[in-house]
């Protein structure tokens, strides 16, 4: 199995002939509003562009996965950073089989996209020869996690390669230990960028929650939402000394956009 991390949270699972992409932001460079404009400088978003190798890779897309969307059914409240208007014109346009959180789907069929599964939290459908389990996801903490789009995480099994879960943008829940401890993934996906809103509380994980994620991980963990969205205040270099602290910088990735990460069974 191979990961193409593109940028923020998207990235691409490569296994076999199948490129399934997940939460595809895809626009240029600004072509997104600030998310903060008082707690952090109110810059456009994305920061930075996609790198050169991320074409290429998004030609070989065969699935999608889109772990959140939209707040309230609202355009306005649509959750660009996992799907902008680039991201629904290529999925559309090409009609790439999604899967997502049912609460979502309705949603996402009204934008022409081709859902072919919207899951139901803890339920599993067959994918691909092997399963696709929906996992709550709670998109912040205190009140502020009402008005946000709480969507799910993902646990993909697949024959013959590592097994990985996803957790989407959380905050570190009993939801997310158990799916942990459940499913004993090979490789967990974390978002630790810690965004934050200019009103509430952050609405991912803190880094103590980042810490305790990576410490209840058994195999490999990937950290992923860093330096692209002008709300999210953890950098890389923030994380590498965390997980530098807590002696797991040899379990830990943090990729850069366009790198690619390979992992096998043992």
């Amino acid at each position: 199995m191979n990961i193409h991390h593109l940028r923020s949270a998207t990235f691409i699972i490569e296994t076999g002939n199948n490129f399934i992409l997940i939460d595809p932001m895809l626009g240029k460079k600004g072509s997104l509003p600030a998310f903060s404009y008082v707690k952090f400088k109110a810059e456009k978003n994305p920061l930075v562009e996609l790198t050169d190798n991320a074409a290429e890779l998004l030609d070989k897309v065969t699935h999608c996965f889109i772990t959140h969307s939209q707040t309230f059914n609202i355009r306005a409240f649509q959750h660009t950073d996992h799907l902008d208007r680039t991201g629904e014109k290529f999925l559309a346009d090409k009609q790439i089989p999604v899967y997502t959180f049912s609460h979502d789907a309705p949603y996402l069929k009204n934008l022409g996209l081709n859902v072919q599964a919207g899951i139901e939290h803890w339920k599993e459908i067959q994918f691909l020869g092997g399963r696709l389990v929906a996992v709550p996801a709670k998109h912040g903490h205190g009140w502020i996690s009402k008005f946000m789009a709480n969507g799910c995480g993902f646990f993909l099994d697949l024959p013959n390669e590592p097994s990985i879960y996803i957790s989407g943008d959380t905050v570190l829940t009993e939801d997310v230990k158990t799916a942990i401890f459940q499913f004993n993934p090979d490789i967990t996906v974390v978002a630790a960028g810690e965004a934050q809103m200019d009103v509430g509380k952050p609405i991912l994980m803190t880094e103590s929650e980042v810490r305790k994620f990576i410490q209840l991980s058994p195999k490999h963990v990937i950290a992923n939402h860093f330096e692209a969205l002008n709300h999210c205040p953890v950098k890389r270099a923030d994380i590498q000394n965390l997980v530098t602290e807590i002696g797991e910088k040899d379990r830990v990735y943090i990729p850069d956009d366009g790198q690619t990460l390979s992992f096998h069974l043992n």
